[in-house]
């Protein structure tokens, strides 16, 4: 069998890799940037690599080829996937499979300009797409043989991506469209939403995407009580454990900004709900460092902020998008009304098994907030049950890694000759798309 290319082609990060293996080769992000110090747009490197945490990216232009988690730029698209391939992944189109994933409700113009890319452009020798919660599913039913997922071959895949978040019940490894919700609201959104909330209350921050993005993943987390934790992040000094200083980088010693105190930064979760319920609304004192003084204080000779509420706002979001005047349910209602399209026999099993995925995930005490608004909303006779992937942001790539290593893969691919007899829409049938 062929070599096999498995792309995850996010709106936020292309995950791509070979066919097989554990963790994908390249993680970099999809677009393409031009920082100040440059005349041309730049390929960004993989995350982690040392010339990246080196590149001054403070008011850097940003190039992208999805918005709002669809391919509008084809051409921008086709420079970054031929950088991909030569640079990063070094693989022979013409002799390769490509595994694409691709985001539920695509149009059938974006579904065919994806396919003359991949096979008029890049002549992949055949191609397979996927949608991420039929390869999430399959990842977790085979890490966890003896568990629900495998046993059931059924769950509800919750991907809070970058560009949206979804609710898409799988069935033995079949997403069920009719039961697939969708909220427009990922962490692009979220980041933007930080920006403007510390552009009004501080520092003009409404270029600094990749700054913000930071911030958000450092210091943003979701909140258990958010009443109670309004009335908290009001308190002066100390008293407000969510009080903390993001340093913004200088570009000459710093090109990357950073937590002025992360220790400060992580009293928070000193906090539990149990904390404000027996403290009947008093706070109570929490053991002050040795320098409070000196953190409190900001240092005028550097530009930096603070957040206080911004912190659990943000994430707040997604359970209440009508906070942002968008018109949508939140997510643990978005998550009844997928499950409620479906069967009545699933509903025991689809409570039992949800699966969350994507970047937006990560933020600290996510699942625990989910099932606390999931389980008023939920019958008392059924079982709530959370899961988080082990990695959220690879778990669709390891799904699709380990789909292409599967003995009946070629049979599922449509190869080149056929496209070029039947064209795109009947090709797509066979991915039931």
């Amino acid at each position: 069998m062929t070599g096999v290319v498995v792309l995850d082609n996010g709106g936020g990060l292309i995950k791509a890799g070979h066919g097989g293996d554990l963790d994908p080769t390249a993680v970099l992000p999809n677009c393409l940037l031009r920082p100040l110090s440059s005349k041309k747009f730049l390929h960004p490197d993989p995350l982690g690599s040392h010339s990246t945490a080196a590149l001054d990216l403070t008011s850097a232009a940003v190039r992208r080829p999805i918005d709002r988690g669809y391919l509008i730029n084809a051409d921008l698209q086709r420079d970054i996937w031929a950088h991909l391939f030569t640079s990063h992944l070094r693989v022979s189109t013409p002799s390769s499979c490509l595994l694409l994933t691709e985001p539920p409700f695509t149009l059938p113009s974006i579904q065919r300009a994806t396919d003359e890319l991949v096979f008029e452009d890049f002549n992949f020798k055949s191609l397979y797409v996927a949608d991420s919660a039929s390869l999430v599913h399959l990842y977790e039913a085979s890490t966890s043989p003896q568990g629900l997922v495998s046993k059931a071959q059924c769950s509800l895949v919750v991907d809070c991506g970058f560009s949206f978040t979804h609710a898409a019940p799988v069935f033995q490894n079949f997403t069920l469209n009719y039961g697939v919700k969708r909220i427009d609201l990922g962490g692009k959104a979220l980041t933007n939403y930080l920006k403007e909330l510390v552009s009004y209350r501080s520092i003009n921050v409404m270029d600094e995407s990749f700054l913000m993005d930071d911030v958000k993943e450092k210091l943003c987390f979701v909140s258990l009580d958010v009443d109670s934790d309004l009335q908290l992040a009001r308190k002066p000094g100390q008293d407000n454990v969510f009080r903390c200083s993001y340093v913004l980088p200088d570009g000459v010693t710093f090109t990357k900004g950073y937590v002025k105190d992360p220790e400060a930064a992580q009293r928070y979760l000193n906090w539990t709900d149990e904390s404000h319920s027996t403290s009947g609304g008093t706070i109570i004192d929490v053991e002050k460092p040795e320098s409070a003084e000196d953190r409190k204080r900001i240092d005028l000779t550097k530009n930096e902020f603070d957040l206080t509420n911004e912190r659990f706002l943000v994430p707040e979001m997604i359970f209440r998008p009508a906070d942002l005047g968008m018109n949508q349910a939140g997510l643990a209602e978005c998550i009844v009304r997928a499950i409620n399209s479906c069967h009545p026999h699933f509903h025991p099993v689809l409570y039992e098994s949800i699966i969350l995925t994507g970047g937006s995930t990560l933020f600290p005490r996510f699942a625990e907030r989910l099932e606390r608004e999931l389980r008023p909303l939920v019958p008392d006779y059924y079982q709530v049950k959370i899961t988080t992937q082990q990695d959220p942001i690879l778990g669709v790539w390891r799904g699709g890694s380990l789909l292409a290593s599967s003995p009946d893969f070629e049979a599922m691919c449509v190869t080149k000759a056929e496209y070029e007899e039947l064209g795109s829409a009947r090709c797509r049938r066979r991915f039931l798309r």
